[in-house]
């Protein structure tokens, strides 16, 4: 089997989840470069390994070139990313700054393969909001035809950051200790909050904050369609780890909640657990750490005809981000693309 030198840009959760799940999914790699924007040593996989500080040289004699996001003031792909390309590396890059670039496919392995087709050696993640839902979304798609979303996100802390991680739980021990609840991270205190403000205000969408124009220009491109109506509305949640969505489909054909259960079970990366009688239905905390993206509470809607709701979760700091990536390019040696 064909070895490939391989370069994981960032060394915060992103980027070390990348290197664990390369190693844990036994990647054809023959080295692993760790790069960020200063020279140190990090805890990785379990391992104490060398980050290197990146320059245009780091990619010399690299294959794969994996982004895990924004290094300093600007996204590390846009200062590193098409240089690599020109050295002959394959950039699969986590950050937002391409997504929506013509030249560069966005990519879930699950639901638009054939689209790495058309790469230009540089390759884009989706947002991990865009990915949990539409690994969900995308089965139902091809039964039923969806002509509306409506989504709802409950999102983790870990989608900001470690500083996010880190304070969430300083707040949580100021809370129980009865001091002063400090936030810098966020505009609120997050412990026992919900803030619906992820990003920047959108120009485009008035008073829609960037994550949820993300979901909406995303998912039109991945499914290559602007005919889908989309609304969505993004919110931070007190959880260390793993978002989870409210998601109602108004499809074209009527719908049938069980033989959409049926489809979702079958479909490659997606666990179905819906037994609400039992309480039997999906919590980040049981997610976290899984690659599947699980769905319940699927039922017809009394809203809208043709249409359903489910509750879908899945763990994005892995299928959300590392892991996505890494599938992306085990896709692309499937397809005799790398």
């Amino acid at each position: 089997m064909k070895r490939y030198n391989v370069a994981v840009v960032g060394a915060g959760m992103v980027g070390k989840k990348m290197v664990e799940v390369l190693i844990e999914r036994n990647f054809p790699y023959k080295d692993i470069k760790v790069l960020a924007t200063r020279e140190r040593e990090e805890v990785i996989a379990g391992k104490k390994l060398k980050v290197e500080k990146t320059d245009i040289n780091s990619f010399n004699d690299i294959d794969i070139a994996f982004f895990a996001g924004t290094e300093g003031e600007k996204g590390a792909s846009k200062l590193f990313g098409w240089e690599a390309v020109k050295k002959g590396a394959i950039v699969i890059d986590n950050g937002g700054d391409f997504r929506m670039d013509e030249r560069v496919p966005l990519v879930i392995p699950e639901v638009n393969p054939h689209h790495l087709k058309q790469h230009q050696g540089f390759i884009a993640n989706p947002n991990c909001s865009t990915i949990i839902m539409l690994m969900a979304v995308f089965p139902i798609h091809k039964e039923y035809g969806v002509r509306r979303i409506i989504a709802s996100t409950y999102q983790a802390v870990s989608g900001t950051g470690k500083e996010a991680v880190d304070e969430l739980e300083t707040q949580v021990r100021s809370y129980v200790d009865g001091t002063e609840i400090k936030s810098s991270v966020y505009p609120y205190p997050i412990a026992f909050n919900v803030i619906p403000e992820i990003g920047g205000l959108s120009d485009e969408f008035p008073c829609y904050y960037s994550e949820e124009v993300k979901m909406i220009k995303e998912t039109q491109k991945i499914l290559q369609t602007k005919n889908i109506k989309i609304s969505a509305t993004c919110v931070r949640v007190p959880v260390f780890n793993g978002h989870s969505e409210v998601i109602t489909l108004e499809c074209e054909k009527p719908v049938n909640a069980e033989k959409i259960r049926k489809i979702l079970a079958s479909s490659q990366g997606i666990k179905v657990i819906d037994e609400p009688e039992k309480s039997g239905y999906p919590v980040p905390l049981n997610v976290s750490g899984k690659d599947e993206v699980y769905v319940g509470r699927i039922r017809k809607s009394h809203t809208f005809e043709n249409a359903i709701d489910m509750w879908v979760v899945g763990d994005n700091i892995r299928k959300g981000a590392a892991l996505n990536a890494v599938q992306i390019a085990e896709q692309m040696i499937k397809m005799g693309l790398l």
